[in-house]
């Protein structure tokens, strides 16, 4: 049986016990990481938490929605055996009414229908790196060996020796300038994230330096259930030249070939990082989201209200 349960009634030692044995199971759901991202998150369990289901969940005009929250690529069923389609279905049948605009990212292993007005596909790259470093190496593709190859040509270094605080200031004095819908709030929601991960033994940070020690890209990676996420990163603008990115990523995959991870990209729809990620030999692989409007007759139309 699925139950419904708002945050106050989930047993967090139970649910954190489910991800933990889940054969889909990943850093977001944790309950301290969900906790951070979204306060106050409710949930689906069915039984005694064989399968879980996160729900982040507002408000907006007096009206109930979910949404897909920063720092969470992907959501959706947790179990601890494997999921079939009607009991993926049976989780999103059992999400209450009450969210009358639904926009939720599921994760790669929750099968739905493709075909299904309600879902749309979203693009993720991967690399697996149980090979050793040169065959990883091998399958990089030409651009992408020669911009690593610039790199180590400009004296590029990496360091362990930099704090969440140097990524996001980086990101904000380039690319951030672009991203309008972060502020303060944003940022100090993601420094706390990558604090409380350190804590918890499940990030690094790495960042590429140039002969000089000034820090030229800087990367939080996310480590759980045997994969590395690349969460976050920080690049400068000025400086492209020196492909500091392709370096510092480069001697991520060196550091863990060879072993159990998963390299996930955590992206992307955007063709051009599809294309940059694609060139270490990573493989696409797609992960849906479900779009439902539960309003009713003329209502409908609120829909375009609710910008989630």
């Amino acid at each position: 049986m699925i139950k419904y349960l708002t945050y106050d009634k989930i047993d967090k030692q139970r649910w954190d016990d489910c991800i933990a044995k889940s054969f889909n199971g990943s850093v977001y759901a944790w309950s301290w990481y969900l906790d951070i991202v979204h306060s106050r998150w409710d949930a689906l369990v069915e039984n005694d938490y064989e399968r879980v289901m996160p729900l982040s969940g507002s408000k907006k005009l007096g009206i109930s929605y979910m949404f897909q929250p920063f720092f969470v690529q992907q959501l959706g069923i947790y179990s601890r055996s494997l999921l079939s389609k009607d009991e993926v279905e049976n989780f999103i049948m059992s999400i209450p009414k009450k969210y009358k605009v639904i926009r939720y990212r599921l994760n790669e292993y929750n099968k739905v229908d493709y075909n299904s007005e309600v879902v749309r596909p979203h693009r993720n790259v991967e690399l697996d790196l149980i090979y050793d470093y040169q065959r990883l190496y091998n399958n990089y593709n030409k651009n992408t060996k020669r911009n690593l190859a610039k790199a180590e040509a400009a004296g590029l270094s990496l360091s362990k020796d930099v704090s969440p605080l140097d990524v996001i200031r980086l990101f904000r004095n380039n690319k951030g300038k672009k991203v309008k819908h972060w502020g303060d709030k944003e940022y100090e929601r993601l420094l706390d994230l990558i604090e409380t991960a350190i804590s918890r033994e499940c990030c690094f940070i790495c960042g590429a330096k140039d002969v000089d020690g000034a820090l030229l890209a800087g990367a939080v990676f996310m480590c759980s259930h045997d994969r590395i996420i690349f969460l976050f990163s920080g690049n400068d603008e000025s400086k492209k030249e020196k492909h500091a990115m392709t370096f510092l990523i480069d001697n991520v995959i060196r550091e863990f070939s060879e072993t159990r991870y998963v390299f996930d990209f955590e992206g992307s729809d955007n063709e051009g990082l599809a294309r940059f990620y694609k060139g270490f030999g990573g493989k696409e692989v797609f992960y849906p989201e479900i779009k439902i409007n539960n309003f009713k007759g003329i209502f409908k139309f609120a829909n375009r209200f609710i910008k989630v």
